[in-house]
């Protein structure tokens, strides 16, 4: 079973049942996450493995520290023994720090996982942040507008992500922008 199935068959295991509406949009950021082969050349099967992955910290089965990055990628590492960029990927994926800095757990992801390159995190942000809670496609803006909503401004995930929200919109431009030079350097002059 090579990575991207192998990352499909856990997140399915992990998410379908305790958590379908979980499950579905790990399955929308991982098709999303696709859409950007062009970009991402030979890394395009571990980002698409890492954006199915990269919310399985919520499963109940796995969850320790209520902080789904950290928990998740510990369990890729300490169980799975996962390939060390997907890890690094699940554990900084969509601006974790920054929740991580709220829950006082800042020190401890940073120890433990470094930070992938800037162009995967972009990526994954990108995935994570232009799919909707049912996979659907949408915008940063929306998505960044129905998590307030759905957590509440003064929540943790609430007050995160408006941190986060201008990170946020800037790595989606960056991935935006790296789509649509690839796109115009193909057509036709």
């Amino acid at each position: 079973m090579n990575l991207t199935e192998r990352a499909y068959s856990l997140a399915e295991s992990l998410l379908s049942e305790p958590l379908p509406r979980r499950w579905t949009h790990s399955l929308g950021v991982a098709e999303r996450a696709r859409s950007l082969r062009l970009i991402l050349g030979d890394d395009a099967g571990l980002m698409e493995a890492a954006a199915v992955l990269h919310d399985i910290g919520y499963s109940p089965r796995i969850a320790t520290t209520g902080f789904h990055p950290l928990d998740g990628a510990r369990f890729l590492r300490d169980q799975e023994g996962m390939d060390e960029r997907v890890v690094r990927l699940v554990a900084h994926h969509s601006c974790a720090l920054l929740e991580a800095e709220e829950r006082g757990l800042r020190e401890e992801l940073e120890s433990e996982f470094e930070l992938e390159q800037r162009h995967l995190v972009d990526a994954l942000l990108f995935s994570d942040m232009t799919t909707t809670p049912d996979g659907e496609p949408t915008t940063s803006e929306a998505r960044v507008s129905e998590i307030v909503e759905r957590y509440g401004p003064e929540t943790i995930v609430g007050r995160f992500i408006q941190r986060a929200a201008p990170e946020v919109h800037a790595a989606v431009h960056r991935v935006e922008t790296r789509l649509a030079s690839v796109a115009s350097a193909g057509q036709p002059m």
